[in-house]
């Protein structure tokens, strides 16, 4: 069985809870990082300190998005990774780009959702707030094109940005009216697990 060590108010330890969930895998979860702490045990799997990492049998992962293309190519290829190379790739792009966007939104999740508001940046917040506006209309643009980051269908593509949209989304900010995403958005709360293990309070 697939075990995950990590807290679930984690973005990335809500990525491969979810996809576990997507890819139709009995997994056990256990709480680490964060006021759960790290111990000795742990920090002999990951070394730096930072969480998920999983095991799944003889493998031993961190790092989100590589669990998530691990999970993908070992347990379910035939529906979330594509023989194609360039069909994995367009999904595969967004992947990496979440890590960017993920920088962008640093400064508001964290003054609005881990600070008290007596020492909340406000200048942060509205800078971080800008820039998501910034990449997320990017993401508006491609899905004007495709119905999901992966193509036609959902697919692994869509769930690094599928955890930080909610983020988006909740976070108490000014935000552009951008159609395509609240379309994408919408469908991502239909989804197996995403209600479960994303759209969860932020803490």
């Amino acid at each position: 069985m697939l075990t995950i060590w990590g807290r679930l108010n984690s973005h990335n330890v809500k990525k491969v809870a979810w996809f576990a969930e997507e890819a139709g895998l009995a997994y056990v979860r256990h709480d680490v990082g964060g006021r759960f702490g790290m111990d000795a045990d742990y920090l002999a799997k990951n070394p730096n300190a930072l969480v998920p990492t999983i095991e799944d049998g003889e493998v031993t992962l961190w790092e989100s998005n590589a669990i998530l293309r691990y999970l993908a190519a070992r347990h379910a290829p035939d529906r979330f990774w594509p023989a194609n190379p360039a069909a994995r790739a367009m999904a595969d792009r967004w992947m990496d780009w979440q890590i960017d966007y993920a920088e962008a939104q640093r400064d508001a999740f964290v003054n609005l959702i881990r600070r008290p508001e007596d020492r909340r940046d406000a200048d942060a917040i509205k800078r971080s707030a800008e820039a998501c506006a910034r990449k997320m209309t990017i993401l508006d643009a491609h899905l004007a094109q495709s119905p999901w980051l992966s193509g036609d269908a959902f697919g692994i593509g869509d769930v690094p940005m599928g955890v930080y949209v909610h983020t988006w989304f909740t976070l108490p900010i000014e935000r552009p009216n951008l159609a395509n995403v609240a379309d994408w958005y919408e469908g991502l709360q239909a989804r197996s697990g995403y209600a479960g293990n994303v759209m969860i309070p932020l803490t």
